[in-house]
């Protein structure tokens, strides 16, 4: 058995293994990648390349947003934002069936689009809907499910972390791949409301609201909710209209925030540690997995692993369908063990060449990729957002995936809707001149 080969069962079964053993995800892609190293460097060398190109893949300018965007988000969730930004989703959903629902779903998109985190939102949002909609007659199971399964529209809707780590291991445009964003992400909003729409409609008329605003009443809701939905255009406007990076605009974002708060009277100056620790250990995990992922790809790349599985999925078949219906599956199955980025830093560099075989986009793949990973956010065993759903509504997570699973069917449906109408993704880019048009 050659060493490229015994390298590789290393890392196989080394990720496994560790998955298994509940050894947190960093230090399993860490240790699995050491040990596939020195098989084909030997000890001294494995160790300096390790540590070498764990400071490469985080010595990098344009991750510098992460850590910005994570510290506005943790802001924004602190600073009042999501009570205004509720206020105005229910004035948009007030006269549908289950509003109140609908709301929930609504305003996790729209506080996602400010903070590009779903833990955020789903935390933020849930804490003042779940409440509500238990006065309103809800069941807290159906409650926690409809805002776990809302979140995750924020990590494919602009700003988006997960777009970032993308761009870096494929080197594709920030802007153009937060633009393909959107309509993914309205996808994903849609196919939530749409499994809203039918609960309500297996109990008529208990769960529509008789509340409505007025048009005057309406009118100042929504007013009052521009300040926070105005740093969208400041961060993503700014980007495509050329004046700052995203790395700038994630700096504009945390000064935009920390204003808003102190506007709102919602932020003072002793939360400012508490918010600063808080922000320091999402980054320092992200970061961690940023490095270990990259030693990772190096060690998989040296031992020609990407090469050999495009070889045998060429093999296989030469279906662009069936190769991509493939890919996605196993997408799946692996979001639901391991988070986001080290899966998008992992299995980026081995399918991306093969669906550009085909002749996909690689935007185009990016929205494929981050929406079935964001799904995994949201299933057990480790989805950190359904964990933080549950505890929002106060429950165990068995009664609330009971209650999810419709809401995962027609997300998968989406996933494939995105995955087959490219349009569905390309058309922003394209009418704004990011990418050429296909």
């Amino acid at each position: 058995m050659d060493t490229n080969t015994v390298a590789g069962l290393i890392l196989l079964f080394g990720i496994i293994l560790g998955i298994v053993a509940s050894v947190p995800i960093a230090v399993t892609v860490g240790l699995s990648s050491l040990g596939a190293a020195i098989v084909l460097l030997g000890t001294d060398q494995a160790v300096l390349v390790s540590a070498q190109r764990m400071f490469t893949g985080i010595n990098s300018f344009p991750l510098l947003a992460i850590p910005f965007f994570v510290l506005a988000g943790v802001l924004m969730n602190n600073g009042g934002i999501a009570g205004r930004l509720i206020d105005a989703a229910k004035v948009l959903t007030g006269r549908m069936p289950a509003s109140l629902a609908q709301t929930n779903v609504v305003a996790n998109a729209m506080f996602g689009a400010v903070s590009g985190a779903a833990v955020a939102a789903a935390a933020a949002v849930g804490t003042v809907m779940t409440p509500r909609m238990r006065k309103d007659g809800y069941e807290r199971t159906f409650a926690a499910a409809v805002n776990v399964a809302s979140a995750p529209a924020g990590m494919l809707i602009p700003p988006s972390n997960t777009f970032i780590v993308y761009s870096l291991v494929s080197s594709t445009s920030i802007a153009a791949l937060f633009m393909a964003g959107v309509g993914p992400g309205l996808v994903w909003t849609v196919a939530v409301m749409a499994m809203v729409y039918v609960y309500a409609r297996r109990q008529p008329g208990r769960l529509r609201s008789s509340d409505h605003p007025t048009f005057a009443q309406a009118v100042l809701v929504l007013w009052k909710a521009v300040p926070s939905m105005l740093m969208i255009i400041v961060v993503v406007g700014g980007i495509l209209a050329g004046f700052f990076t995203a790395t700038e605009s994630a700096a504009i974002a945390v000064v935009y925030s920390l204003v808003l708060g102190f506007v709102y009277r919602a932020l003072h100056v002793r939360d400012l540690p508490r918010i600063l620790l808080d922000s320091a250990r999402t980054t320092a995990i992200v970061m961690l997995l940023v490095g270990v992922s990259t030693a990772l790809s190096f060690v998989m790349s040296f031992a020609r692993i990407p090469d050999l599985i495009s070889e045998a999925v060429l093999g296989l078949t030469s279906s662009p369908t069936v190769i991509l219906v493939l890919m996605m599956v196993i997408l799946l199955v692996v979001g639901t063990f391991m988070d986001p980025t080290p899966a998008i830093l992992i299995f980026t560099p081995i399918f991306l060449p093969i669906v550009m075989e085909f002749g996909v986009d690689p935007i185009h793949f990016g929205t494929m990729i981050v929406y079935n990973l964001s799904l995994g956010v949201i299933t057990p065993p480790v989805g950190n957002v359904l964990f933080v759903g549950a505890r929002v509504a106060g429950l165990r997570i068995e009664p609330v995936v009971s209650k999810l699973w419709p809401f995962l069917v027609s997300l998968v449906l989406g996933l494939f809707v995105v995955v087959f109408i490219p349009a569905i993704s390309m058309w922003l880019p394209e009418a704004m001149g990011l990418v050429a048009a296909g």
